[in-house]
């Protein structure tokens, strides 16, 4: 089993851990009603993907 030799030091664990921080994500818009959506996604406000009506949308 792996067993530490030496006791990691404060800043050696919150200098790995520094990569570890919430990113905002990207944000395109969208094909048909230009409101911004994540991409890959069906927009939340028409209900288009890749330039077709997937979810109908009562407005």
């Amino acid at each position: 089993m792996a067993v530490p030799k030496k006791k990691s030091s404060k800043s050696k664990g919150r200098s790995r851990a520094a990569h570890h921080a919430i990113k905002a994500p990207n944000l395109t818009s969208c094909s048909n009603c230009q409101e911004p959506m994540m991409p890959h996604r069906v927009c939340p406000k028409c209900g288009w993907y890749d330039g077709r009506e997937v979810v109908s949308m009562e407005e």
